[in-house]
């Protein structure tokens, strides 16, 4: 029954299909008008994979539209929507099969497989290549992995979905509610006590830069500084991270810690390295991911206890 239910990159045509009106459309319309569209019956579309949280269906239909984002074949302009884009009605009116290697002509999901399978930036331009290589819907037929390669690749797929949902969640919320989301993410990674007591956000907003103010420990023997930037596009830059350190002067503040949703300049990470004082850069990429390791914003969808023989048990005296 499984093998009758398309793949997800099979179903990647299909998803261009039903968006191909132009109109915005809620994801869950798309995941019946594809359904429509193929005719799944009621034994197909009520199908769970082995968690039971899902089905197949929307498994696979859902991963053919996150393929499809990152490759800039359709946007989401908000949470849960989705609508075709330009490249998308191209990629429809050229006649060619649309799957993996189709989509690894375009930069973005060059970027975004090379992020899921930990591959530098240096190595993109050839993730191309490797289109194949990260599936969702993964195959113990590749006999080239092992089940544990294979579930770890899957792994770093979702959790680079996921780091690309989080900060899209983000730059839809207010300026105010980033500040209070780094403070979180301090106390979840350890520092300070409580809210209340460790950290302190909204009222640092205009004071000389300084955007967030936390205990560097429970006993609040010396603090940390926080400036927060919630950037889309905008590369931040040597000049902010001076103005940050000057503001830290001001508070004779000798740590601090600068977060962006973006990215760091070259010059900026130089500059961090050339001065007395431990200033912390983190952008965007290692925010999501920071998010997902100490689960702010976050909370686990499906466990799998993976296991293996205890051989203190079987100790043959």
């Amino acid at each position: 029954m499984v093998d009758s239910i398309p793949s997800y990159e099979q179903l990647m045509p299909s998803v261009l299909k039903v968006l191909a009106d132009g109109q915005q459309k809620p994801i869950r319309q798309v995941y019946d008008d594809v359904s429509t569209l193929y005719g799944f019956s009621d034994a197909q579309l009520e199908l769970t994979i082995p968690s039971g949280k899902t089905t197949y269906v929307r498994s696979r239909v859902s991963w053919a539209k996150t393929y499809l984002v990152k490759a800039g074949l359709i946007k989401q302009p908000k949470r849960g929507v989705c609508v075709i884009t330009d490249k998308g009605r191209q990629a429809l009116a050229s006649g060619q099969v649309i799957n993996n290697e189709y989509l690894s002509r375009f930069e973005t999901f060059n970027h975004f497989l090379s992020a899921s399978n930990g591959q530098s930036s240096g190595e993109s331009q050839n993730a191309g290549a490797s289109a194949n290589a990260v599936k969702p819907d993964v195959s113990l037929q590749d006999e080239a992995q092992t089940p544990t390669e294979m579930m770890a690749k899957a792994f770093a797929a979702l959790n680079t979905a996921l780091a690309d949902e989080l900060l899209e969640q983000i730059h839809g919320l207010s300026p105010k509610f980033f500040e209070a989301l780094v403070v979180d993410l301090m106390l979840a990674m350890g520092y300070g006590g409580s809210q209340k007591d460790a950290g302190q956000a909204t009222q640092y907003s205009n004071d000389g830069g300084i955007d967030g103010i936390i205990k560097e420990d429970k006993l609040g023997l010396d603090s940390i500084y926080l400036q927060a930037k919630r950037y889309h596009d905008n590369t931040v830059g040597r000049p902010d991270i001076q103005a940050f350190a000057g503001a830290l002067d001001m508070h004779r503040a000798r740590k601090g810690v600068f977060i962006t949703t973006s990215n760091f300049s070259k010059e900026a990470r130089d500059f961090v390295t050339r001065i007395e004082k431990r200033i912390v850069l983190i952008d965007g990429r290692e925010l999501a991911a920071l998010m997902i390791e100490h689960n702010v914003g976050v909370s686990p969808r499906e466990i799998y206890a993976v296991k293996a023989i205890d051989s203190d048990y079987f100790f043959d005296e």
